[in-house]
């Protein structure tokens, strides 16, 4: 086991993985910019290195700074967390050069899946189901609008590097192909240096549904189950549970199997999750897959009993999973993401001062947060201020349980989502469990308070 992990990330997860290297009996280095001096996990962490100005990219984004922080206070690993450099090829290679363990996949693991083209490719070649699309990128518009016509309008073009929703582009037809297909190239450009782009056929009313995946350095690789991310916005995650309201024990045992198999044609170490859409007619197609922890991984923590974070920190040290099948799934679970936002102006970001924060509690309700009374919201960075995860004996339990936890949770000082998301669990389509990707642009009413 390692002697010193440094975290290279900061908030929830920091403080995440700072808890799990605790019960392990590993020391802990955190890093933080100017702006995260005050940080939670820079005060419970055992060592802590300054790391640059409130940017990101001249903090949290600076491989060699992060590898001197390493350095200097004897870390022996480095755990990215989500977002910054977690699915960073580079700073995975530049970690192995340093003889500092990356917790996570090897470099061309997180290459061949970071690209959304060749992960197609890779997945087609095992047969896993994926959406018809071009095979690759394509350069010429024209070359792409045959593509198009092919697989038949509507259609989405989507960036092969990067994801949050960045790049992607629908197209209803003929005539708005060549514009979308501009803005989706040069968005793409401009958020990741990449401009290339594939055509994917538009699935009208899919399910997000995502599988869990952990494999290990003896060639293990095992699905915990899947995780209903539908509720989203401009292809951003709000809500998440498990299970899947969508979801059979016999579909289950399809699209986890083929999950795993798609993880093992790349020998994949780690935590990651294999990303499929679920179609109103119960075809489902392979979409990406992420080579890191994800923001919801507690939705399965609290459904299985597995701890994904030490399981992760595990594996990176050589050493086999604690659990090798799904085990026995525990009620239901739903995560909420609080974040510092006011969904009626389009989901401003609303950084500042906190004077009150008192989160929920009770049976079933855990919290993951970095926040607390006195605490300043950074305008830097992610507005995520806490995960509220709950869980109940079935759906029914976990939604009042959700609703009064949501309700109970005092945050004054900046504007939150709380508010939304406790008339999103009051919403009876959303209670029914009739959600798709697109739920919430037919319930736009859900956005603004009522009078």
């Amino acid at each position: 086991m390692f002697k010193k992990v440094l975290i290279a990330n900061r908030g929830e997860i920091a403080l995440r993985v700072i808890r799990a290297c605790r019960e392990l009996g590993v020391q802990t280095v955190a890093v933080y910019s100017e702006a995260d001096r005050e940080s939670l996990h820079v005060r419970f962490a055992d060592d802590d290195v300054c790391i640059g100005p409130p940017p990101a990219r001249d903090s949290y984004l600076k491989i060699p700074r992060i590898i001197a922080a390493a350095e200097i206070t004897g870390a022996d690993a480095i755990h990215p967390g989500y977002g910054f450099l977690a699915e960073n090829a580079e700073f995975a290679e530049t970690c192995l050069a340093s003889n500092i363990t990356f917790i996570g996949p090897t470099a061309e693991q997180i290459r061949v899946m970071g690209d959304k083209a060749s992960a197609r490719k890779a997945m087609a070649a095992v047969g896993v189901p994926i959406v018809p699309g071009s095979p690759g990128p394509v350069e010429d518009p024209d070359e792409a609008l045959g593509f198009a016509r092919e697989i038949g309008f509507p259609v989405i073009i989507k960036a092969a590097a990067g994801g949050g929703g960045k790049g992607m582009r629908v197209a209803k037809d003929a005539d708005d192909f060549a514009r979308s297909f501009q803005l989706a190239r040069s968005e793409a450009l401009s958020a990741f240096g990449n401009g290339d782009v594939y055509v994917e056929k538009y699935l009208t009313r899919p399910r997000h549904v995502e599988f869990q995946i952990l494999g290990d350095q003896h060639g293990k690789v095992i699905h915990l189950g899947e995780r209903d991310c539908s509720v989203q916005r401009r292809h951003q995650k709000l809500i998440e549970e498990a299970p899947s309201p969508a979801m059979t024990p016999e579909l289950r045992e399809r699209m986890g199997n083929d999950a795993v198999r798609g993880a093992q044609a790349i020998n994949y170490v780690g935590a990651g999750t294999i990303e499929m859409l679920l179609d109103e007619d119960g075809q489902y197609y392979f979409m990406e897959m992420n080579t890191r922890i994800q923001v919801e991984h507690p939705v399965t923590e609290m459904l299985t009993g597995v701890d994904l974070v030490k399981e992760q920190i595990r594996v990176a040290a050589g050493e086999p999973l604690t659990v090798t099948s799904l085990p026995p799934l525990r009620g239901h679970v739903i995560e909420c993401r609080i974040n510092a936002e006011n969904p009626a102006r389009n989901f401003q970001p609303s950084p500042g001062h906190i004077h009150t924060f008192h989160p929920p509690g009770g049976p079933g309700v855990r919290v993951d947060t970095h926040a607390y009374a006195g605490y300043t919201v950074p305008p830097y960075y992610d507005s995520l201020l806490a995960k509220l995860i709950v869980q109940g004996r079935d759906r029914q339990e976990a939604l009042r349980r959700m609703q009064i936890a949501l309700e109970s949770f005092i945050i004054e000082g900046v504007t939150t989502t709380a508010p939304f998301l406790a008339r999103v669990m009051d919403n009876p389509r959303f209670q029914s469990g009739d959600i798709d990707t697109k739920f919430l642009e037919r319930e736009s009413d859900l956005m603004t308070e009522p009078v």
